[in-house]
C-alpha cells in the first residue's frame, strides 16, 4: 500500500508485521481461534475425528484471514486539504479527503480514519466500499476550535478487514497537515487617534526617494532612471547627466503592543482577560494595516514577528493580507511571558518618531506604571486599553475589592504620560472602546490640557 501526498503508508518489517497482524485478530476471530483449539483438545481427549475436524476448521479460518489479509497489498494514494487553513477562533473548517486506488486491482471494504486533537472534535471515521481499480473516493469533514493555536490533523489511517470479520489491520499515512487558529478579530471604526496626523492614515511625511512628485534639486543620473526625468538645465551646468530629484510620501506607522506577562493576568479559557487582550490586539493590526500604516506587532518581552521590516509590515498593497496572516499566525501561538517587565519593549521602541502606539495592558504595578509612562514618550500618540484581572475573575476577596481603586490611579499616570487611556471592563466590545478613545483623544487636543482628569464608567 502506498499513499500520495500524506507520504507513503508506514509498515513494519515481515516479523513484525505479521505478529502486529495476529494482534489485529478480532472478538470473532479470537473466539473461533478458541472455539477450534478447545474443540480440538476434546477431540483428542474423546477420541471424536469429526470433532477434530470440526475444531481445525474453526482454529484455521482467523488464521487464513490474517495471513490474506496480511499479504494484501493495495497501491491507495490519500490526499488531505484544508478549505481554509487559517480560522479564526470559534469559526468552522473543512477537511476534505480523497483516496485514489492507483493499482489494477479493486479493493475490498476500507475503513478510513482521520487523527485531529480532541479540542477540534471527535476524531471522523468514514466507511468507503469497494474501490475500483483506478476509481477514487471523496469525504470531508468539519472542525472547529475556540482556542487559538496550531493544531496538527493526520496521519490517515486505513483499517483494513477481511469478509469474515476474523481480523482488522490499521495501517497509518506518514504526513499530516496543520490547521492554525487565529485570534477573533472584529471590525472597528475609522477614527483619527494619532493627533498629528492630518486625517486617519493620511499624516505622512515626506522623504526625498526614487519615486513620487518632481522636487526643483537635481541630482547626479543613476543607472535605471528614467529618461524623461533628466533635467537639461542642470545638465548642460555640470556637464554631466542630471535627473529632478523625487520624493514620495512616508507611511505612518503604528505598532501594537500586547502585555503577555503572567503575572498580568488571571484566568484562563476562551473569555479570560489575557485572550481578550490577544483578540483585541490582533484587531487593531489587522485595521490599522486596511488603513494603510506600515504595522509592527510587539510584546512585553521585545520580540516581533519574524520576516517584519524596520517600519513593520506594509498595509495598502497587495502584501497586505499576507502581512496580516503573518501577525495572526504569531498571535495564534502566542504564550505568557515570564514576566521580566515591560522594560525589553520600552527599549526596543526607537524613540518619538514611532508613530502610533496602541498598547493592550494586563495588570501594572507601580514599577510597571512607570515603564509605560516613560513609553507614551516614545510615539507621536498612544492608545492605552488596561485590564484589571480582579475584575474580570470576580475576585471578591479584600485585594480584590481594593483593585479598581489602584486601577484608577495607574490610568491617571498614564493619562498624565499622554496616553489615552481606557478601562476595559469584563466582556466589553471593543469597537465600543474604540470609538471610546477616539472621543477621549478628540476631548484631549481640543482641552489642550495633557488629557481628561476622569474617565465616564471607570473602574468604579
Amino acid at each position: 500500500m502506498t499513499a500520495g501526498e500524506p507520504g507513503a503508508v508506514q509498515d513494519g518489517s515481515s516479523k513484525g508485521g505479521l505478529r502486529a497482524a495476529l494482534g489485529g485478530l478480532t472478538t470473532r476471530g479470537r473466539s473461533f481461534l478458541a472455539a477450534g483449539v478447545a474443540a480440538a483438545v476434546c477431540a483428542y481427549v474423546l477420541g471424536q475425528g469429526d470433532l477434530l475436524r470440526v475444531g481445525l476448521l474453526l482454529a484455521v479460518l482467523p488464521l487464513v484471514c490474517v495471513v490474506v489479509l496480511y499479504r494484501t497489498r493495495y497501491r491507495v494514494t490519500g490526499t488531505r486539504r484544508l478549505s481554509p487553513s487559517r480560522v479564526p477562533a470559534g469559526a468552522e473548517a473543512r477537511v476534505h479527503l480523497r483516496m485514489d486506488n492507483v493499482s489494477r486491482l479493486p479493493t475490498g471494504l476500507l475503513m478510513l480514519q482521520d487523527r485531529v486533537p480532541y479540542v477540534l472534535g471527535p476524531r471522523p471515521r468514514f466507511v468507503l466500499d469497494r474501490v475500483e481499480a483506478g476509481g477514487r473516493r471523496e469525504v470531508s469533514y468539519r472542525v472547529r476550535s475556540d482556542l487559538r493555536g496550531r493544531y496538527p490533523l493526520g496521519p490517515l489511517q486505513l483499517r483494513l478487514n477481511d469478509p469474515f470479520g476474523m481480523c482488522e489491520l490499521t495501517r497509518s499515512f506518514s504526513a499530516y497537515d496543520t490547521l492554525v487558529v487565529v485570534p477573533r478579530t472584529v471590525p472597528l471604526p475609522p477614527l483619527r487617534l494619532a493627533g498629528e496626523a492630518s486625517g486617519y492614515g493620511d499624516g505622512r511625511q515626506r522623504s526625498l526617494a526614487l519615486a513620487g512628485e518632481d522636487d526643483i534639486i537635481p541630482r547626479g543620473y543613476r543607472h535605471g532612471d528614467d529618461l524623461r526625468r533628466v533635467h537639461w538645465r542642470s545638465t548642460a551646468r555640470y556637464g554631466e547627466l542630471m535627473v529632478r530629484r523625487e520624493e514620495q510620501p512616508q507611511r505612518a506607522r503604528c505598532t501594537v503592543l500586547l502585555d503577555t506577562r503572567q503575572v498580568a493576568y488571571a484566568g484562563a479559557g476562551p473569555d479570560s482577560a489575557f485572550e481578550w487582550a490577544v483578540s483585541g490586539a490582533a484587531s487593531a493590526l489587522v485595521h490599522m494595516l486596511e488603513r494603510g500604516f506600515a504595522v509592527r506587532l510587539l510584546t512585553d518581552d521585545g520580540n516581533a514577528v519574524p520576516g517584519e521590516g524596520s517600519d513593520g509590515f506594509a498595509g495598502s498593497t497587495q502584501e497586505s493580507a499576507d502581512s496580516a496572516g503573518l501577525m495572526l499566525d504569531t498571535l495564534a501561538v502566542v504564550g505568557h511571558s515570564d514576566g521580566g517587565g515591560l522594560s525589553r519593549a520600552h527599549d526596543v521602541l526607537r524613540g518619538s518618531n514611532e508613530g502610533l502606539l496602541i498598547a493592550f495592558f494586563g495588570d501594572l504595578d507601580e514599577e510597571q506604571t512607570s515603564v509605560a509612562a516613560r513609553m507614551r514618550q516614545r510615539a507621536g500618540a498612544g492608545v492605552a486599553f488596561v485590564l484589571d484581572s480582579a475584575r474580570w475573575t470576580g475576585d471578591t476577596s479584600p485585594a480584590g475589592q481594593a483593585a479598581p481603586a489602584r486601577a484608577e490611579e495607574r490610568l491617571r499616570r498614564l493619562r498624565e504620560a499622554g496616553w489615552t487611556a481606557v478601562p476595559v471592563p469584563p466582556g466589553a466590545e471593543l469597537p465600543a472602546l474604540w470609538q471610546l478613545a477616539g472621543q477621549l483623544r478628540a476631548d484631549t487636543e481640543s482641552a489642550g490640557n495633557g488629557g481628561p482628569t476622569g474617565f465616564p464608567g471607570g473602574w468604579s
